[in-house]
């Protein structure tokens, strides 16, 4: 059963890696700069799925938090520049480390709580932060929004970077799940009494996956941060949650490639859809629907079942 597993995560591993290298050679064919930018942002919630997957397809605890993470690592690295213009070679780092912090601090708090109990406590946090956030008109300029520096002027910039911090990301993420903690992830989202009698530390390694998992949004916020140019308290929306679940679902919870394929999938379709109205968000819904009772492992599941009863 072991192998079994990590054979499934070296092939999803070397699925995301086929699709990076696909995604590498689209500006060499399409140099419109609003899709560009669509694409850039579809990475931006790639980071946020990825991160989310690690805490809800690893290590089976849902947070609803991790566009509330995106936010806090958008506003550290705003609110340093703003207020003592700190270059963004140091806002990013400390972005990092400030979502990871809280995301520690709340872990401690709340991965002794189990199913609806976190999913609450997290949107509660959620909900709070960007309130804070939103209110505190003096020092983060509230729904104002807060100028933050930019790093490229070309759109090509932009996405070569967010390509290779997805492609780094995917790369620890792997060696984490290959690792002996990646297993112990796995016992505790299989059975956390069983995985608890065998000796491992329950509440330590879901605390360590919540600060993994926020830690990749704070820096998925930095960088959106400054390729925006402004941020503001709609990033933390519940809505932006959302969209994160729908896209780890819809691409296949539980598999490295399936959080990135999903964040493209949705994005992308989301935009294309923009014309015809809120459609895009029925579509999602019902798909997610679908998915969730028939397709349990999302379309990456779907095609990795069809591809391993071809090669049968």
């Amino acid at each position: 059963m072991k192998d079994l597993s990590q054979n499934r995560i070296r092939r999803d591993f070397g699925a995301s890696l086929v699709l990076l290298g696909l995604l590498a050679l689209v500006p060499a064919v399409m140099a419109n700069p609003y899709w560009l930018g669509v694409l850039i942002v579809s990475m931006y919630f790639a980071l946020l799925a990825a991160g989310w997957n690690l805490l809800a397809g690893y290590a089976g605890q849902f947070s609803m938090a991790p566009a509330t993470f995106g936010m806090i690592g958008a506003y550290v690295t705003g609110l340093l520049s703003y207020h003592w213009h700190a270059p963004p070679w140091i806002g990013i780092p400390a972005a990092i480390v400030v979502a990871a912090a809280v995301g520690m601090a709340l872990g401690r708090i709340v991965m002794r709580l189990r199913g609806p109990y976190l999913a609450l406590t997290t949107l509660s946090f959620a909900e709070i932060m960007r309130l804070v956030i939103g209110y505190s008109y003096d020092f983060t300029r509230g729904d104002l929004g807060l100028n933050v520096p930019g790093l490229f002027d070309s759109r090509i910039g932009w996405y070569y970077l967010f390509l290779a911090v997805v492609a780094v990301v995917q790369l620890a993420l792997y060696a984490l799940l290959k690792s002996r903690a990646g297993l112990y992830l796995q016992a505790i989202r299989d059975d956390e009494v069983a995985a608890s009698s065998r000796g491992v530390d329950v509440v330590f390694w879901k605390t360590a996956a919540f600060t993994i998992s926020t830690a990749i949004s704070g820096l998925a916020g930095a960088l959106y941060g400054h390729f925006s140019q402004l941020v503001s308290p709609e990033l933390g929306l519940v809505l932006q949650t959302g969209l994160v679940i729908c896209m780890v679902f819809i691409g296949g919870i539980g598999s490295l490639i399936g959080p990135i394929a999903g964040a493209f999938i949705v994005y992308v379709s989301s935009e294309a859809l923009r014309e015809v109205g809120g459609i895009q968000l029925i579509v999602f819904a019902v798909l997610v629907i679908l998915i969730a009772r028939f397709f349990r492992e999302g379309l990456w599941g779907l095609a990795r079942r069809l591809l391993e009863r071809n090669s049968a």
